[in-house]
Formats: structure tokens, sequence, C-alpha cells
């Protein structure tokens, strides 16, 4: 996983890389689960059997990077309140008007957790491309340093 909890002051919050936005969506997914559910749960979620279907996302046309990752991530928590689908992993396509993710969950009861995310919100979003050799300094000891070429994102979480 590409994906570190960071401070803030208030709330939770991560900072995820990946080699492309479409994985970098599915990294700040499975960062969000984690920071969700107990080490216990952890456990749980990575021993459950898997299901796996498509899920798809209608964008509105919209095409900001900073905004479909917050529709992603929304998604992610509507499936497992309502649905009971856990998200484990999955694979992002995006289209002009939505984003299809072909997703792999676990039964949402199996996970035991820690914390309730009520809103994944807009403070301090970002989802940004590093160029190659461009590094991005951490000003947080728990999360390292990055250096392109790639992508990362910033998500602060309401809880």
């Amino acid at each position: 996983m590409s994906a570190w909890p960071r401070p803030t002051t208030a709330d939770i919050a991560l900072r995820a890389f990946a080699a492309s936005p479409e994985r970098l969506l599915v990294e700040a997914g499975q960062g969000m689960q984690d920071i969700l559910s107990s080490q216990t749960g952890n456990v749980a979620a990575n021993q459950a059997v898997r299901q796996t279907g498509e899920w798809l996302i209608d964008s509105d046309g919209e095409t900001s990077n900073d905004r479909l990752l917050v529709l992603f991530l929304e998604e992610i928590l509507y499936r497992c309140e309502v649905e009971g689908k856990w998200f484990v992993d999955g694979v992002v396509m995006l289209t002009p008007h939505s984003l299809r993710i072909q997703a792999s969950w676990v039964d949402a009861d199996l996970v035991e957790r820690e914390v309730e995310i009520k809103a994944v919100t807009r403070h301090e979003l970002c989802f940004e491309q590093l160029a190659g050799g461009q590094t991005l300094t951490s000003h947080w000891q728990e999360v390292p340093d990055f250096e392109g070429p790639g992508w990362y994102c910033d998500v602060v979480f309401d809880i």
C-alpha cells in the first residue's frame, strides 16, 4: 500500500502516492479503509472471501482529479454503509462521464472498525502529478518524501 495517515489540525488525513491517476484513486481508497479499520479488522478483510463486480460512478462530466477523488471515496463509504461492501482493491477506468471500477470487496460486517468517517472534505484537498526527478518533501515525520514521476494526493476526512 502507498498511503500514510498524516497529521492535521483536526479530524484525520492521508497522503497517497501512485504511478498513475487511476491507481492513485485506489491507493487513497485503500488508505481510507485502513484508517477506518482496527488491526483485527485489517486481518479479517485480508482473510475474507472476496467478491468482485463493476461499480459505476456518474461524474456528471466532472474532469478535475480532486473532484473525482472525492466522488470515488464517497462511493466507497456509501457502498460500505448501505450495501455492506468493504472495498479491498480495484482497477479504475476514467471515461468522459464516469468512473468505472472493477472493485473487489468483502462483507463489511466482518471488518472491525475503530473510526467512523462522516465525510470526505475539500479542505487541503490535493491531487497532483510530479515530473520525473521532482521531489515532494513531506512536512510530516510519519509520511515519506516522494520522487516523481508519479502522482500524489492529500485528503482530510471529517470524523
